[in-house]
């Protein structure tokens, strides 16, 4: 059941500074996750969606703006209450092997969040590695093995065990499923889906695919070049996406005939995230933009019931 604010963003902003200038990965972001809701965000590659979610837990500090968990500034927590929240906060990253130290077992892998928060004994940790590998699916004779023993898949499932051991209450899962194949990326969605009904988990689904987004998330969240674009109800943005960005990412999920759909395709490459354009980010991209939209910059607003778009025109 979906219930109050758990995660709140405001105004959030982070710069990166790079030898060729400043790009503001994430410029003004403002959001909600509830509890027991999969907020999907979607977007193209580099629009800054990673960055947000590693803003929100924590990892990399904003340049403004504020992240609230559980009511809580992260700005204000000392290192001490932070290390402590981060029990409650959780990642699982895009490449399971990249992510799983290859000279560790299983065991290790999986013990070693208890071990960080001084939590049981050896015997209960083994016992505790025990559970969560048949909560993930895999089997408690697993433990002794190495990452590089199982398929990736499998290496997905182990860090979603390591993401699940402290009991978190938000999990954000950065691309968990884009390197694994169609039918894995199907079981792994199932088993998220499971976790968060047996776990109590709220996710942040980070993904360039709307496709798979759309077939986990409650509400989803479009983004483009460092700014939400649109935000509604899984269902509402699929059957109406209001945003020309929005329109133009659906024009690209294949149909059930392999088809795509007929709508307004992104015709160029993105600006440069050194020289962002004027007025809407999109309009150099968009099929409908007028004169309005090279001068102003729109707001994110109320478009539909429970729908929003930063486009004059929606």
């Amino acid at each position: 059941m979906i219930g109050q604010a758990l995660v709140e963003v405001a105004q959030l902003v982070k710069l990166h500074d790079t030898a060729d200038g400043t790009v503001r990965a994430v410029d003004g972001v403002s959001l909600v996750v509830r509890q027991g809701e999969v907020l999907g965000l979607v977007g193209e590659s580099g629009c800054g969606k990673s960055t947000l979610g590693r803003a929100i837990l924590a990892l990399e500090r904003p340049s403004a703006g504020a992240v609230r968990f559980a009511g809580q500034d992260l700005a204000k927590l000392g290192s001490g209450a932070l290390r402590r929240l981060r029990r409650d906060m959780q990642i699982v990253f895009q490449d399971p092997f990249g992510s799983l130290n290859p000279r560790s077992t299983v065991e290790r892998i999986l013990s070693e969040p208890f071990a960080v928060h001084g939590m049981g004994s050896r015997a209960e940790r083994r016992g505790w590695v025990q559970e969560l590998l048949r909560k993930v699916g895999l089997r408690p004779e697993h433990a002794g093995r190495f990452p590089h023993e199982f398929s990736g898949g499998q290496r997905q499932r182990i860090s979603i065990a390591r993401a699940i051991a402290l009991k978190p209450k938000f999990i954000v899962c950065d691309e968990a499923v884009s390197a694994l194949d169609v039918s894995i990326q199907a079981q792994i969605l199932n088993l998220l889906q499971e976790l968060r009904m047996s776990e109590a988990l709220t996710y942040l689904f980070i993904s360039h695919d709307l496709g798979v987004v759309g077939r986990i998330a409650d509400r989803i969240a479009v983004m483009y070049l460092g700014q939400i674009v649109e935000l509604g109800s899984a269902r509402g943005v699929a059957r109406r996406p209001r945003h020309p960005y929005t329109q133009a990412l659906f024009a690209a999920v294949p149909t059930v005939r392999g088809r795509r759909e007929k709508s307004a395709a992104i015709a160029s490459e993105p600006p440069s995230p050194y020289a962002m354009p004027s007025g809407c980010r999109f309009h150099t991209r968009c099929p409908i933009a007028v004169e309005r939209c090279r001068i102003e910059q729109p707001r994110l607003r109320e478009v539909a019931p429970g729908q929003e778009a930063a486009c004059h025109l929606a």
